[in-house]
């Protein structure tokens, strides 16, 4: 292989996005799939129901936590080896692998710790107490989730890496392999051993542990920026670029926990003001069902995040080359990828709720569920093609080295809009102003992204 990875700067631009990308989705689509597997399994479980689904909802955000910082880490780095690998300065690009490895373990056991000793606390922030039951299957699956956070973070962080050192189907057989496991023990831990949410976790954890181990097999033979010895000695230079040009991936992912925090102590507290969900038996029903809306937007996004995630390396090594012609053709390729699929999605959300939630296992559900549900996909996501651009616009100025461009828009978007309307809206609309919180967030950053996509390519064509 070329030690410099200079074929990105002379490739077909679309062989590249394709080589890269796709990858990329696969592995951010396994990923996801880790918790919406749990969740279809739970849900089609008899003794766990919309109580075990609304548990997961509950306990997801604080994976969303773990996740932040390994992305920020990784991307990070991806996005400094990339841009330094254009420059010719590989010294540079191996320390930079070797401090986020360091970063990834220390941040890992730090936040193991602090969900160990605050677990009520933390489940009771994101609207576990919403019923006895809720709780009690929240606290047992975040217990098994949580003794898992130092395999999920290094197995995250580790993957763009991985991409950076050019060997992006590597990256995404790891994760892939994690997630068949999981797949597979699943059914037989919750149904044949009746383990129920436990199983559920120990399932993930024991897919998380594989994938470490296959990331960590990787990093001693790494081709292109495989670290010395002596590049795992934190360095407080090369830790700030790496954080700095992770940062919209960590606000992204951390931003969008504040949002599900708001999200679900709105959809408690209205939840007990609607006449039928402040009956005992149907209160956890607004919680699990916006959750697995959230999770039908994962995939979403994970597809639309893994397009423009794959492109990181080909826009930061043609930025840092000169190759401004190259970035702008790539630019153009992805803003009309991902609004095709913000389009798929719409029609899906629109079109088929009813098939959507049943998946999610509805049939053992009351007839309020499924209403619920229909309303939730049609409202929540009817403005999911700009979602879809707004992501694109903020992971593609990141790797551009704007980082304080697409902190700031992330920013807007997640804790401004995202949390502000979700505390606003239903105070004038009551549970359907939940709802609403996501497609007016999601309109009103695509008329800012506009403006910072025009000027993108204003200094492109320069």
């Amino acid at each position: 292989m070329n030690q410099t990875n200079q074929f990105l700067g002379t490739e077909r631009v679309g062989r590249l996005m394709k080589q890269y990308a796709v990858p990329c989705i696969i592995s951010l689509l396994v990923g996801a799939l880790y918790n919406i597997v749990d969740q279809i399994f739970i849900a089609n479980a008899s003794d766990l129901g919309s109580y075990g689904n609304a548990a997961n909802t509950v306990v997801f955000p604080l994976t969303v936590v773990a996740l932040a910082i390994a992305v920020m880490i990784g991307d990070g780095c991806c996005a400094f080896v990339s841009i330094s690998l254009g420059r010719r300065q590989p010294e540079t690009a191996k320390k930079s692998v070797g401090n986020s490895v360091v970063m990834a373990l220390v941040s890992s056991v730090i936040l193991t710790a602090i969900y160990l000793l605050f677990d009520e606390t933390i489940i009771a922030m994101f609207g576990g107490t919403v019923n006895a039951e809720t709780f009690a299957c929240a606290r047992e699956y975040f217990f098994f989730i949580t003794l898992g956070i130092p395999f999920y973070m290094f197995g995250q962080a580790m993957n763009p890496i991985i991409r950076a050192d050019g060997n992006p189907k590597f990256a995404m057989v790891a994760t892939l392999t994690g997630a068949v496991i999981n797949i597979i023990l699943d059914p037989i831990f919750i149904f044949l051993f009746r383990w129920g949410m436990m199983g559920a976790a120990v399932a993930t954890v024991l897919g998380q542990m594989a994938t470490a181990a296959l990331s960590a097999g990787y990093l001693l033979r790494m081709t292109v920026i495989r670290p010395a010895a002596g590049d795992f000695r934190l360095s407080g230079k090369i830790c700030m670029r790496t954080l700095t040009l992770g940062m919209t991936s960590f606000l992204s992912q951390i931003s969008l926990v504040a949002a599900m925090a708001a999200v679900n102590n709105m959809l408690r507290r209205y939840g007990a003001a609607d006449p039928v969900f402040s009956q005992a038996q149907y209160a956890q029903i607004p919680m699990a069902v916006v959750g697995i809306v959230m999770k039908f937007f994962q995939i979403v996004i994970s597809i639309v995040v893994g397009m423009a995630a794959g492109c990181i390396p080909i826009a930061g090594f043609n930025m840092g080359a000169g190759h401004k012609d190259r970035v702008h053709e790539l630019f153009t390729r992805l803003l009309t990828a991902e609004t095709l699929v913000g389009l798929a999605a719409l029609v899906l959300a629109e079109g088929f709720p009813r098939q959507l939630i049943a998946i999610f296992g509805a049939a053992n559900e009351s007839v309020h569920y499924t209403a619920f549900a229909v309303r939730a996909f049609r409202v929540y996501l009817c403005m999911v093609v700009f979602a879809c651009v707004n992501k694109a616009c903020f992971t593609f100025l990141q790797a551009l080295g704007k980082a304080a461009a697409s902190t700031a828009l992330s920013m807007i978007r997640e804790v401004v809009f995202g949390v502000g309307f979700a505390l606003l809206l239903p105070r004038f609309f009551g549970l359907d102003g939940v709802l609403y919180s996501m497609p007016v967030s999601d309109l009103l950053t695509f008329v800012i992204a506009a403006f910072l996509i025009r000027g993108t390519y204003r200094e492109l064509r320069a």
